[in-house]
């Protein structure tokens, strides 16, 4: 059975040709190209059989059987100098494939489930072949994480209760040389499972939809990655013992509110959440902070076809940790260097047509402007670290009422 899942997940990941960076710290802002479209929002506003992971109790605006799949091309821009480096390194991994697919059936008057599989997360770097110069240390990272989820749902008389049990896939890559002939001693990608849950409530009056979701932490532990790649630091005097991690690296709990009211052809919603990056394995060695995350959409709706607005903000949960502390210049290097999740901003646009009342397609398109950050990374002096970075995606999904 692990071994098939295993497979299936290849199978889906094999889309993907580089690293994919999210946006809200490793997070996708939304997943599913209505949320994208709208900023993100999905905690109190139903998307369907897309709703599942945002808030499982939001399934229940399917009428019969909702099928949709596609997926988000992905495009960031990183660059980064470092090390004293007076010119700025491009990564390369600047394209990325995340697929979804998600079903949703009403299967009586109250209960509704559903069955879907998305990338959900993922951040990385690729710096081979820049010069020693450049201060990168030919430094590869690629973090990529998939969910399983199977949605459940009760409604009653306006009110809705939902939960989702999680599957999450995830794998772990690091790889650098840091002066060209002392290359990383981490062996190849690690994978792991983890299991979790989504919850979700919702209430619907008079065009006025509430809802509710909590997210819990999944567990992963990515067998020789963070580890040696720490070790080898400590090995030469850039980390202490204490230092040194282990091998967890904890996809954080979130929790979220969200709120929308439908006006005719017009829908206006927004969402809250906290994603709670200062308690999750791995990132709270790292320095990281909880990230607070608004999201705005507008959707005008004409019937066969919508258009869509959205703005999303959270701010930057990696920090400038104090150098003069033990650790920390090489924490915030690594931060900076291999897992830059600094962008802020996010807007967006969308809309959708309708082929036929069983058929229809969704786009939307995602920028965030470059944000830069720059880090010390030796107590002793002014080396720093500063990376630059900006995104773009496309999102497109197909949909199939019955």
């Amino acid at each position: 059975m692990k071994r098939s899942i295993k497979i299936a997940v290849a199978a889906a990941l094999a889309l993907s040709a580089t690293s994919a960076f999210a946006t809200n710290g490793d997070n996708l802002i939304g997943v599913g190209a209505k949320s994208r479209g709208m900023g993100g929002v999905g905690i109190g506003m139903s998307h369907g059989a897309e709703s599942a992971l945002a808030n499982p109790a939001l399934i229940t605006s399917v009428k019969g059987t909702e099928v949709s799949f596609g997926g988000t091309v992905f495009m960031p821009d990183v660059k980064t100098a470092a090390n004293g480096a007076t010119a700025f390194a491009s990564s390369s991994a600047d394209l990325s494939v995340i697929p979804e697919l998600a079903i949703a059936q009403k299967a009586s008057d109250n209960f509704y489930w559903g069955v879907g599989m998305f990338g959900v997360a993922g951040m990385g770097v690729d710096y081979r072949g820049q010069p020693v110069a450049a201060g990168t240390m030919n430094m590869v990272t690629n973090l990529q994480l998939m969910q399983f989820a199977v949605p459940l749902a009760y409604k009653s008389n306006g009110f809705s209760v939902g939960i989702a049990p999680v599957l999450q896939y995830g794998s772990l890559d690091i790889n650098y040389d840091t002066n060209g002939s002392n290359p990383s001693q981490t062996k190849g990608v690690a994978q792991d499972f983890g299991f979790g849950y989504n919850i979700g409530l919702s209430y619907e009056v008079s065009g006025l939809t509430v809802g509710a979701s909590y997210k819990s932490a999944i567990d992963m532990v990515y067998a020789g990655q963070l580890s040696s790649a720490t070790n080898q630091f400590y090995h030469m005097n850039y980390l202490n013992q204490a230092g040194v991690l282990d091998d967890h690296l904890e996809q954080p709990a979130e929790y979220g509110v969200g709120i929308s009211y439908k006006m005719g052809a017009s829908t206006f919603a927004v969402d809250y959440k906290q994603i709670q990056w200062s308690s999750a394995k791995g990132y709270k060695s790292f320095g990281w902070e909880d990230q607070d995350v608004y999201a705005l959409g507008y959707e005008y709706d004409a019937g066969n076809w919508a258009g869509r607005l959205g703005y999303n903000h959270s701010k930057n949960p990696i920090k400038n940790l104090d150098a003069t502390q033990a650790n920390n210049g090489t924490y915030n290097m690594l931060n900076l260097l291999g897992f830059p999740g600094i962008v802020e901003d996010h807007y967006t646009v969308g809309g959708s047509y309708a082929f036929s009342k069983q058929t229809s397609l969704d786009l939307a398109y995602v920028y965030s402007p470059e944000t830069s950050q720059k880090f010390t990374t030796n107590p002793t002096g002014p080396v720093t670290i500063e990376t630059k970075h900006s995104q773009q995606g496309v999102s497109a999904q197909l949909n199939f009422n019955f």
